[in-house]
């Protein structure tokens, strides 16, 4: 099937909420990326681990190890599991400010031990691109029925 250049950028009502195909298909591939990448990392590590775990540590594979998991059902259901980039723009954002940004600018980020963790963390920027922010503004923020109670 030939894929219609312009028709990636238009609205899709019907499957996508409205949401553009385009949107749809980038965001398909960050779950990917999230899949493999992230999937390799933190499952190997899991499963290769010897002893006890430290209790941030272990929380911390973890959870990238369900958000690797989690990004499967991302792949197939990209409007359902915007919550998933969310959460990891969010928690990915705060990091970089609170911990990765006061020592780059005392100029003590290069050499650390975190500069590794800076340097995969600013691919953040990836699905803060590709996420349709018009229909997460208009349905998690303006939508009052998803954060008010029904009476």
């Amino acid at each position: 099937m030939f894929l219609n250049v312009k028709s990636m950028f238009q609205r899709d009502y019907d499957r996508y909420d409205g949401i553009r195909r385009i949107n749809i298909y980038l965001m398909r591939l960050v779950y990917i990326l999230m899949l493999c990448f992230l999937g390799k990392d933190s499952w190997s590590h899991i499963l290769a681990h010897q002893g006890a775990w430290e209790a941030a540590d272990g929380m911390a594979w973890s959870v990238w190890a369900a958000f690797s998991s989690l990004a499967l059902l991302g792949f197939l259901h990209p409007v359902k599991m915007i919550p998933l980039l969310l959460f990891e723009v969010f928690y990915k954002v705060l990091w970089l400010s609170i911990v990765a940004y006061p020592l780059w600018k005392s100029n003590t980020l290069v050499g650390s031990a975190v500069e590794g963790m800076t340097d995969a963390f600013l691919w953040v920027i990836l699905p803060i691109v590709v996420l349709p922010w018009a229909y997460i503004f208009k349905s998690y923020i303006l939508n009052t029925s998803f954060w008010v109670p029904k009476r």
